[in-house]
């Protein structure tokens, strides 16, 4: 059982898993990141400053039917943002433990994605929290919330994941 949020240990297997997990998401290996997530996790991008999400506006708000849907889209090219799929580099940084409690850990990081699509590149920058649950060796995601700086401004179509 975890009990301290100073802990180094924990903070790099934290930090490995992000890591991972961004790895999967730029190889746009969908099944495997599907297979980080529990079933009653939610994958959310809100618009604006509220925690609400299941009562205001976001960009997504996926339970684990619509994650999936989603990436079915993605794979099969059902959806004009994803043809042709963008290729992304992102970088996960700046983790910090925010809190642990038994085997559940809240953890927010930064990340830059580069998306490269058509020759044209584009950069977004958000602040990450993830809820991960500890199992086995590793972790499963229970919720992940990205808010991406300009969330409430000019969005063009995403053919990725953040």
């Amino acid at each position: 059982m975890m009990t301290k949020t100073n802990d180094l240990a924990l903070l790099q297997k934290v930090s490995a898993f992000l890591w991972a997990e961004a790895a999967l998401l730029d190889a746009k290996d969908y099944d495997a990141w599907l297979s980080l997530w529990l079933t009653e996790g939610f994958y959310t991008l809100p618009i604006g400053e509220g925690d609400d999400f299941d009562n205001q506006l976001n960009l997504c708000h996926d339970n684990d039917r619509m994650r999936r849907d989603r990436i079915r889209r993605f794979q099969q090219g059902f959806s004009i943002s994803s043809a042709p799929p963008a290729h992304t580099v992102r970088t996960v940084s700046r983790f910090v433990i925010e809190t642990v409690e038994g085997d559940m850990v809240t953890v927010s990081s930064a990340e830059h994605v580069i998306e490269d699509k058509f020759g044209r590149q584009r950069i977004w920058a958000g602040h990450m929290r993830h809820t991960l649950v500890a199992s086995g060796d590793g972790f499963r995601i229970r919720a992940k919330v990205v808010r991406l700086l300009n969330s409430d401004g000019m969005l063009n179509s995403f053919s990725y994941l953040f």
